[in-house]
Parts: C-alpha cells; sequence; structure tokens
C-alpha cells in the first residue's frame, strides 16, 4: 500500500513537472530522475567515513552536495516551481527507501543466508537519523531555491555566481544545522555539535563555489536548448502549493 500511494503520487509530479507553464522541456524530466539518483545514492553511501588527506567525510558529503547544484539549476533555468516538484520527488523516494529498507531488514532470514549483518549495517537506518535526514533535506532544498528565485529577481538575472554561493550559503546552512542538531543532540557536547556543524557546513559551501564555473556552464547549455528563462515574479513560494487542487 505504500508504495503504491508513492509511486502514484511520484507519477502525478512527474505528469505536472513535464508541463510547467503549458510547456514541455527536452531535459527536465531526465535533469530531475539524475537528481533523485543522486540523493539516494548519497543515502546509501552515508554510513562509510572516508578519510581523504585530513579530512574525514562521511560517504555522503561527497555526492550530496550535488543536489544543492541541481536545485540551482532547476530554479534558475526552469523556476520554482520545477524545482518544489523535484524536490518533493526526492522527499517521497528518500522515505520509500527508508521504510523499505527498515522492513527488508526486520523480515527473517531465509535459512543459510549469512548477510543479516552486512545488510542490516546498509540498510538499517535509525529512525532518529532518518527523521534529521529527510526534515534537514526537506527544508534546507526549499531555503536554497527559495532564496535562489528571489536573489535572481533582485538582481534582474545578473550575477548568477551571487545567487549560486548565497542559496548554498542558506539552504547549507539550513541543513547542516538541522540535521546535527536532530540527529546528535544529547548524545555529544554543546561544543561537539558546533564543531561538526562549522566543519561540515564549511565544506559544502567550498564544494559549490568549486562547482560555480561548471553550474555556468550547465545553466547557459540548458537556457540554450530550453529557451527558457524563469523569472518567479508571480509564483507562489508555498512549498505546499503542489498538492493543492487547480
Amino acid at each position: 500500500m505504500l508504495f503504491c500511494d508513492c509511486s502514484r503520487t511520484l507519477k502525478s509530479i512527474m505528469r505536472e513537472q513535464t508541463a510547467l507553464s503549458g510547456r514541455t522541456y527536452k531535459h527536465l524530466d531526465t535533469l530531475t530522475i539524475i537528481f533523485v539518483v543522486v540523493l539516494l545514492v548519497s543515502n546509501l553511501v552515508a554510513q562509510k567515513i572516508c578519510r581523504i588527506g585530513p579530512l574525514t567525510l562521511s560517504g555522503a558529503q561527497l555526492l550530496f552536495p550535488i543536489t544543492y547544484i541541481f536545485g540551482d539549476v532547476f530554479t534558475e533555468v526552469y523556476g520554482y516551481a520545477a524545482s518544489r516538484r523535484a524536490i518533493w520527488m526526492g522527499f517521497f523516494a528518500s522515505a520509500l527507501l527508508s521504510v523499505m529498507g527498515a522492513i527488508a531488514v526486520a523480515l527473517p532470514s531465509a535459512p543459510g543466508w549469512r548477510n543479516q549483518a552486512a545488510f542490516a549495517t546498509v540498510f538499517g537506518f535509525i529512525p532518529r537519523l532518518v527523521a534529521a535526514s529527510l526534515i534537514a533535506y526537506w527544508a534546507g532544498e526549499f531555503t536554497n531555491s527559495y532564496t535562489m528565485a528571489k536573489m535572481k529577481l533582485l538582481t534582474r538575472g545578473r550575477w548568477l555566481w551571487t545567487r549560486t554561493v548565497g542559496s548554498t550559503v542558506t539552504g547549507q546552512a539550513v541543513d547542516t544545522v538541522i540535521v546535527v542538531l536532530i540527529a546528535f543532540w544529547g548524545q555529544a557536547p554543546g561544543r561537539t555539535l558546533f564543531a561538526l556543524i562549522l566543519s561540515a557546513y564549511f565544506g559544502k559551501v567550498v564544494y559549490e563555489v568549486l562547482a560555480t564555473p561548471l553550474t555556468y556552464a550547465v545553466v547557459g547549455w540548458l537556457k540554450k536548448t530550453e529557451h527558457t528563462d524563469a523569472f518567479d515574479r508571480h509564483e507562489s513560494f508555498n512549498p505546499f502549493v503542489l498538492f493543492r487542487r487547480a
């Protein structure tokens, strides 16, 4: 039942997404699928702690910041409405992955199958971490897209780098603070939490700054091929407007 409900919701969102403002776009569906795949892979590799030089990172930190680049591209090229639909698709897909992972771990293993511990390590999501991840993702992505859309209006479409960096500064701040506080509050001293927030936040913002040339190239190419450059002058920024009846 849960799978069917999520499937119907995702199909409904996709149908609406392919006809934003009465238009059909060439690349929007493909980009949205890639966005969701990157998000799901980030969730799956998050348990691995990596050591890269002096840095200690989770597997998710290698991929998850890319979702903010996608959010910038969606909002800049297609508008806030396209970003809103992509965010909801990612949210439902992540929730479905978490629920089905928990169910699969809880089901009894077949006789002779000896990989339960390894399977549980990958898919045995802790409920508190799942809640932290979903809430932080939802709030951070919408903050990112809202900031991007508003700054585009303020700058009249100029200085793209100010929007890509500025939206990341706000979106990643919301995401990082929420996920760390919900996941680790009461389990580590305040000083440790502050250090964790600061280091994770700094890394994500630097990631976005370094990706600015790539973002410029992708945005420029999409605007040219899609013949669109969205300005959200009359768009509702209510994240739940997607679920209202027309």
